[in-house]
């Protein structure tokens, strides 16, 4: 009886858990149905869009600023220094007074070489009279005429002596002057090398200040010897035009013009030398500064551009996203010819006006679905002066 009980008990809890089970089984696979039908959620992008523009092509170089003139001032002649006109880092104009070295010795020199011409003359007026009488009495006889000859080597010889107490006059103005030191040029002056009250030489290489002229400037740089031909066909037809940056490779200092293609390709680095001219109105340029360079070789016409973002790089070459009007995106091959300023250059692959993906192409595949957060467009294209070309930044993925 007992063991009747419990055959009929162990049969009846086989037959609930098989129960169990079976809705449990059912209720899985329908939760699997269910999920297995529903789409994926849209990937969060942000999108941009592919525009048509003029965009520079250029040449990226690395230059050092050069002053226009550069000028040492140095004494041409001996004595003490007694004024110094001027302060330190000045703007002068030429002409300008800077030191004045103790005239007096000069002076002096000049009124004796005025006071020996002005004897000499006194001498020759004599000298002359008494030749015009003995020539007039030779002819009766009262002088000979070895007298008269005496008298006019006695004329000539005076008239010598004027010449050289000229001469002596002019070296000695001349001297005079020197004590009087002007600016030369147009420029800003430097560190004063030597203090008011010392004595300089001519004889010494001792520099009393130095002058540089910064308006306008030069910057000297260098290309690669890839673009000679090309620099020099364009810089025939009109001056190339030239941008400096500060180190920081962003900020525009100043622009120009093309002065100075070197006559020869060094040939140990590869490159070729060149000199560009600023006006540097605002001094934003200072002699001996590095700035980065861009050389505007050309103009890109109605080029295709899109954010640099947008532009991924994968094992067969660089792709984008292009965004459909169903909210899906295409995978698409491109080619690009340069990147500058956060602006691609594409050459094939997208068509202007296309929406592309510029940020979140990292979840995305062929054919995803796409949601563009309008929260946080994508940037435009910039429009600062233009940067330096440069191969695209690739990207994972």
């Amino acid at each position: 009886m007992k063991k009747s009980t419990l055959t009929k008990l162990a049969g009846t809890g086989f037959a609930i858990v098989l129960a169990v089970s079976g809705y449990l089984f059912l209720h899985q696979s329908g939760n699997t149905s269910a999920r297995a039908s529903a789409s994926p959620p849209p990937v969060p992008v942000s999108a941009g869009v592919a525009e048509t523009k003029d965009v520079p092509v250029l040449v990226r170089g690395l230059g050092t600023v050069q002053a226009f003139k550069t000028v040492t001032i140095k004494a041409r002649v001996d004595g003490q220094i007694v004024k110094v006109l001027f302060k330190e880092g000045q703007d002068v104009t030429a002409g300008t007074p800077l030191f004045q070295i103790d005239p007096r010795p000069y002076q002096a020199t000049l009124d004796s070489a005025t006071a020996a011409k002005s004897r000499n003359e006194a001498l020759l007026l004599g000298a002359q009279l008494d030749l015009e009488r003995y020539s007039k009495l030779t002819g009766s006889g009262f002088q000979s005429r070895q007298s008269v000859d005496q008298q006019q080597a006695t004329v000539d010889g005076l008239k010598g002596s004027i010449a050289v107490d000229q001469a002596a006059i002019d070296t000695a103005k001349l001297n005079l002057s020197y004590t009087d030191i002007r600016a030369p040029i147009d420029g800003r002056t430097g560190q004063l090398l030597v203090d008011l009250g010392n004595l300089v030489q001519s004889s010494q290489s001792t520099s009393l200040v130095s002058i540089t002229q910064i308006k306008p400037i030069f910057v000297n740089f260098t290309v690669p010897q890839d673009y000679a031909e090309a620099i020099r066909h364009n810089q025939a037809a009109t001056p190339l035009a030239v941008y400096a940056y500060a180190s920081d490779d962003r900020t525009l200092l100043a622009k120009g013009e093309v002065s100075l293609i070197d006559n020869q390709i060094d040939v140990a680095t590869g490159t070729l030398r060149m000199k560009a001219t600023f006006q540097n109105s605002d001094e934003a340029l200072w002699p001996g500064e590095f700035v980065n360079v861009r050389l505007v070789l050309s103009t890109k016409h109605d080029a295709v551009t899109v954010p640099q973002r947008a532009i991924m790089q994968g094992p067969s070459g660089y792709y984008a996203y292009v965004i459909r009007p169903d909210g899906t995106v295409e995978r698409r091959d491109v080619e690009t010819s340069g990147m500058q300023d956060d602006i691609a250059i594409v050459e094939k692959g997208i068509a202007a006006g296309e929406k592309i993906v510029v940020d979140g192409q990292y979840r995305l595949s062929n054919g995803a679905l796409v949601k563009v957060d309008t929260a946080a467009p994508a940037a435009a294209p910039s429009a600062k002066p233009p940067a330096a070309l440069a191969a695209p930044t690739p990207r994972a993925g």
